[in-house]
């Protein structure tokens, strides 16, 4: 068993690190749908 006792959860480096990798994901998803629709995020979300 491990004996890592530090939280997965809060201001951790662990929670930080997967917040920014999701937050890359979301941008590359983001771009990429807007490239392939020709319309911007919040059209294709009935805002815009």
């Amino acid at each position: 068993m491990p004996n890592n006792l530090e939280p997965r959860f809060g201001f951790v480096n662990f929670a930080e690190i997967w917040n920014g990798r999701l937050a890359m994901l979301g941008i590359l998803i983001g771009l990429t749908t807007e490239l392939l629709t020709g319309q911007g995020i919040l059209t294709q979300m009935g805002i815009g």
